[in-house]
Formats: structure tokens, sequence, C-alpha cells
């Protein structure tokens, strides 16, 4: 892990650590210590998580690193990726993902890329600034040679988080698919309708990273070098290939839910082809019964002395050529 300083002020923590290029150093910095890092032309990542918005603002303001138009954005805009362009720095909103239980959570983080300097602001914690945190050291002592290093590692942990939400997405999506086909109740199609939200919001979340993802592996900057971009413009692969799994799953979840509705229109069929072959069996027995009900005084059937086994022979005889008559039919 690489040493850093922690500064905090109410409502907001700030973590600092320097990069030395040249020496392969990482050093840790308190907030006085900015301007000289600066003038030794070191480079400092910045990283604030913050609770209480007015004190963040008049923390940032006092900073003077960024301008107040982007510190407002950062504090009190929703989670939504996208990229801006200043003649000081860049500014691009990335949106990470995670599961909690079954819960799909977002977590926005604005990055601001200068010269000098990153600046990181989120919202409590962040799980993939942990992991950029974890695992960037390595990578720093071997390969880094720009600051832009920590661009790709941000995004790199982005589409290594997007990956693992896709397939936990996959799982469940594969668990209800045989749940809808053995047995579908109430709960089931609750759940289609909770994982079906949840693959649309997470698609709201790769259409533009993919975007802002391909912007900065394209377009030349100041802030970003070319050494830096054929590797984010890999990243964009990997976020397509997520995108389309994604719509794999949604293809899947919507074939399982229309093949129930298949088969739960099949059970009513065949329960309808019951129902029809019996109204076909009592329609001509409640006519013999509605007309030997009837009340008048001159009904000769009422004087023969076997009428009423004559009445049951004749509603048996009718029911049987009625239910053969619908058999041979395949009606049931």
């Amino acid at each position: 892990m690489a040493n850093e300083a922690t500064e905090r002020a109410p409502g907001c923590s700030a973590q600092l650590v320097g990069f030395d290029f040249a020496s392969k150093r990482e050093f840790a910095l308190g907030v006085g210590e900015l301007e000289a890092a600066f003038e030794r032309q070191n480079f400092v990542w910045i990283d604030v998580t913050f609770s209480d918005v007015d004190a963040t603002r008049a923390w940032l303001t006092e900073l003077g690193l960024i301008s107040d138009d982007v510190i407002d954005e950062a504090l009190t805009r929703e989670a939504a990726t996208q990229l801006s362009r200043y003649d000081q720095y860049l500014h691009f909103v990335v949106s990470g993902c995670h599961l909690v239980g079954r819960a799909l959570e977002l977590e926005r983080i604005d990055c601001v890329v200068a010269a000098r300097f990153l600046l990181t602001i989120h919202r409590h914690g962040a799980s993939c600034l942990d992991a950029v945190r974890k695992n960037y050291p390595q990578d720093f002592q071997r390969f880094a040679k720009t600051p832009s290093f920590l661009i790709y590692e941000l995004w790199d942990q982005l589409a290594e988080s997007y990956i693992l939400v896709q397939r936990a997405l996959e799982e469940r999506v594969d668990e209800l698919r045989i749940r809808l086909v053995q047995r579908a109740d109430d709960e089931a199609f609750n759940r289609v309708a909770e994982l079906g939200s949840d693959l649309l919001n997470f698609r709201k979340v790769l259409l533009p990273a993919r975007t802002v993802l391909q912007d900065l592996g394209t377009r030349r900057s100041l802030f970003l070098s070319s050494t830096t971009q054929p590797f984010l413009m890999n990243l964009v692969g990997t976020v397509e290939h997520v995108q389309q799994e994604l719509l794999v799953d949604r293809d899947i979840l919507a074939g399982a839910l229309e093949l129930q509705m298949s088969l739960v229109a099949h059970r009513t069929n065949k329960v309808m082809r019951k129902l029809t072959v019996v109204s076909m069996i009592f329609l001509p027995l409640t006519f013999l019964c509605g007309v030997y009900g009837m009340n008048f005084r001159n009904l000769p059937e009422l004087e023969w002395r076997h009428g009423y086994a004559l009445f049951w022979f004749t509603a048996g005889a009718i029911a049987v050529l009625v239910g053969w008559l619908c058999r041979r039919a395949k009606l049931w």
C-alpha cells in the first residue's frame, strides 16, 4: 500500500499521496505541502470522501484547485457518467456499481485530472477506488511512466466491477429461469420485475461509461498521455462485451417469462377443453330436465310406469354419445 496522509475536516476527509515518477517513489502529503509538491514537479492524488455538502464545498473552495461550478456539480448531482473538458483540467464522472444483496447500488465518483494532480470526489466509500488503492503500487513500480496510469487503474477496476455485477445478474437470471419453469408464483413474478429493473439500470451505467471511455481513448489531451490511450481503448472492448452479455441476459429472462406465459396459457386451454366437454354433455341433459320440469297437466310421460327409468336411460345414452363424439373430435 502507498503511504497516504489523511486530512480531516468537518463533513469530509481527504487522503493524499504524492508520486515521483523519476525515482519511482510514493510519499505521504498534507494539504499544506501541495504547493511544494507541485513546485517539485510531483504528481498528487487527492481522494475526497464527503458526507456534508456545505462543509465539503467550503473546504474544496479553500483548496482552490477546481472551479465552483465543478465543485457544485460533484457534490449535488446524481450518479451519471459524463465528460467535460476545461483549459486547466478534465472533469469526468463515472458510476461504479455493486450488488448489496439483490439490490444494485451506484456510486458516483467525480474525477478531475490536471497536469499535477488527480482529484477524486465521492460520497461515503467507493469500492472501486479501494481496489485501485490496493492494486496500483505494483503497477506504479513496474510499468507507470506518466500520471495517466492512475486513470487506467481506475477504469480497469470499474470494468472489473462491471464484469462481477454482470456475472451476478447472470446467475440470478439462470436461477429465476429455472424457477419460472418449475414453479411460478407471485414471488417469482415480483423477482422478474425486480431483476428486469436492475438489468435496465445496469445498462444505463454501461452505455455512457463506454462513451466516456472511448472519448478518453481517442481524443488527444494535455492531461492524458498517448501511451495510455490504447490501453483505455482495450477496456472499451471489455465494456462492450459486458453490454452484449447483458443483452443476452435480458433476452434469456424475457424468453423464460414468455415460456412461462405459454405454459400457463396451455394449461388454461386444457382446462377449458375439459370444461367444454362437460358443458356439451350436460347441455342436452339440461334440456330434458327443462322439458320434464314443466308444470303442464297433460304430460303423458308422467303416467308411464317405466317413465323414470326411461328418462335415465335416455340421459345416459345421450351422455355416452356426446362423450364419444368429443373423444373422436379429440377434445379430451
